[in-house]
């Protein structure tokens, strides 16, 4: 008996995990299994580009600044944020996304001065 392919694999996480991407996924308004995919996203982009754990949590962190303002109105059609979602998962293919991850933090680094490292 063959199953037809439906896109989808369900997997066991640790209730703690769960809910730590349920509490996530509010403000942004994603689902769960959103939240759980945008991290697991973001931990390829990191281990595939180099980049530090503190360059990496601030990367993060500026992301999901900016994803908070550009967040729809709740009027606002969740095809927009599906379109957000593909237009993410576009630049970390090509690599854009680390590329610009790595301005981003060469030019954190340079505003702080000397005294951040």
């Amino acid at each position: 008996m063959t199953q037809a392919h439906s896109g989808f694999a369900s997997v066991k996480l640790p209730t703690a995990l769960v809910n730590q991407a349920r509490e996530a996924a509010q403000p942004m308004r994603r689902s769960v299994a959103g939240q759980v995919e945008y991290w697991a996203t973001l931990g390829r982009i990191v281990e595939h580009s180099g980049l530090t754990a503190q360059e990496a949590q601030t990367a993060i962190a500026t992301y999901e600044a900016a994803a908070r303002r550009a967040r729809p109105a709740a009027s606002e059609p969740a095809s927009q944020a599906d379109a957000l979602l593909a237009q993410f998962m576009a630049v970390e293919n090509d690599g854009s996304l680390a590329q610009r991850v790595r301005e981003v933090v060469a030019s954190n680094r340079s505003k702080a001065g000397p005294t951040a490292a």
